[in-house]
């Protein structure tokens, strides 16, 4: 009798044990799918996107002995405009329009920068939040998760003061951003989204920081 009743607790407790294990592996495997699959999709669209920019500037800078190439920035326009939303056709990422890509390399991401900010959209990929416009005059603020798996702004953290950012956008406009600033600050603070940046064209990226009790946030300036 004693030996049944032990037999069967033994029985549940592996049932159990094998039950954990799947659900385990299960969801491991779903977040190592989610994690290759939206990486290489977002790599491969801003491969895509970007080549077509630097073709197009390649062709725009071809210059004889006499003609100087211009910079990028200088050609900005001082506009509350969003790049790319002005009645022209969007690019188009997984269903959402996108604003431009955003080239981190010290942390290896790659990303499209996505116009509406949502439950799903940051599902998918970045966001602008709030701004006058990707690498327009004034500050563009840009969100994305902390999966604490390497997506969207997970390796945020590892950045630095100098670190690089490109920033792409549809006018065919690409512009490097120096990082000059890191801090976390409360979940509720937008004191620094506006900002008086010198009649320049800055970024504020924003993201959770590993326990997602607070927000940690990345100042970036033209050059």
């Amino acid at each position: 009798m004693f030996e049944s009743k032990y037999s069967k607790v033994l029985t549940v407790i592996l049932v159990i044990v094998i039950v954990a294990i799947l659900g385990l592996l299960a969801f491991l495997g779903y977040d190592w799918y989610q994690k290759y699959f939206l990486e290489n999709d977002a790599l491969a669209f801003v491969e895509n996107y970007t080549n077509e920019v630097k073709d197009e500037t390649s062709e725009e800078n071809t210059t004889d002995d006499n003609t100087t190439a211009t910079n990028p920035i200088d050609t900005i326009e001082k506009t509350n405009t969003v790049s790319g939303s002005s009645g022209n056709s969007m690019p188009t990422y997984k269903g959402f329009n996108v604003v431009g890509t955003i080239e981190i390399p010290a942390i290896d991401l790659e990303y499209p920068i996505l116009e509406k900010v949502s439950k799903s959209s940051l599902e998918t990929s970045v966001a602008m939040l709030y701004g006058t416009g990707i690498n327009q005059v004034g500050n563009t603020v840009i969100i994305g998760h902390n999966y604490r798996n390497g997506l969207f702004f997970s390796n945020n953290k590892r950045l630095n003061n100098g670190d690089k950012i490109y920033i792409t956008d549809n006018a065919k406009n690409r512009l490097t951003y120096t990082i000059y600033n890191k801090f976390e600050t409360t979940p509720e603070d937008a004191s620094f989204y506006s900002r008086d940046t010198q009649g320049k064209p800055e970024i504020t990226l924003s993201t959770c920081n590993d326990d997602s009790s607070r927000r940690l946030i990345i100042f970036a300036r033209t050059e």
